[in-house]
Formats: C-alpha cells, sequence, structure tokens
C-alpha cells in the first residue's frame, strides 16, 4: 500500500484519491472518518475522543500514525491516548505521518488517522 498526500485537501491511496479525512486499517481497508463523534462532543473535529477512537482500534495493530493536517491541528485527546497505551503512538503533520506511514508498511502493523486539511 502506498499513500501520498500531494495538496491540501487531498490523500491518495494506491492510485486512488480521497477528498476527506481517512483511516487506514492494518488489514489495508481504507475508510472516512467518523469526525462526527468527536465534533458532536467537543464541537471541533480537531480532537480525537476516545469514543471515536474505539471505532478504529477493532483489529491489532503495532503502530498508531495520526496525521495531523497540513498546520498539525488534529490531536488525540489525553483520554483517548490512554485508550491506546502499550501502542506506539505517533503524532505528525500529515505529509510527515504519510512518509512514516509509507517507510513502516510491511515491518509493522499500523493504523492510520489522517486528517487532510488543516
Amino acid at each position: 500500500m502506498k499513500l501520498e498526500y500531494p495538496v491540501f485537501g487531498r490523500i491518495v491511496v494506491d492510485g486512488r484519491e480521497y477528498e476527506h479525512d481517512i483511516v487506514i486499517y492494518p488489514s489495508g481497508k481504507v475508510e472516512r472518518r467518523k469526525k462526527e463523534i468527536s465534533k458532536g462532543k467537543h464541537g471541533t473535529s480537531h480532537k480525537i475522543d476516545p469514543e471515536e477512537l474505539r471505532e478504529y482500534v477493532t483489529e491489532d495493530f503495532d503502530v498508531l500514525i495520526v496525521g495531523t493536517g497540513m498546520y498539525g491541528r488534529l490531536s488525540l485527546l489525553p483520554e483517548s491516548k490512554k485508550l491506546v497505551e502499550g501502542k506506539e503512538v505517533v503524532e505528525l503533520p500529515t505529509g510527515e505521518a504519510v512518509k512514516l506511514f509509507n517507510e513502516l508498511q510491511g515491518r509493522k502493523k499500523v493504523l492510520g488517522i489522517f486528517h487532510v486539511t488543516c
């Protein structure tokens, strides 16, 4: 699986372009991020609430990579980090997160959450 972050507002997974936030599971499944869960509780989708994160931790993983957006606006809430204690968690601007995701493919089971805008 190969990711690209060519421009603000778009991410490409194996040649398929997405214009919304996505989650990539260790199995390779790609789905739209369920940001309405966090937005409904916190008034913003720039914080990942534990309830939202629980939706994604359905497969075993070694590393959680959070692409925080071009300007780093998205973040895990402290309570969300507690939910994945014992796992490696990396939060980086989306461009850097995409590079790390690509580097780790085949070496570790990676769960990725990618914010494609700010």
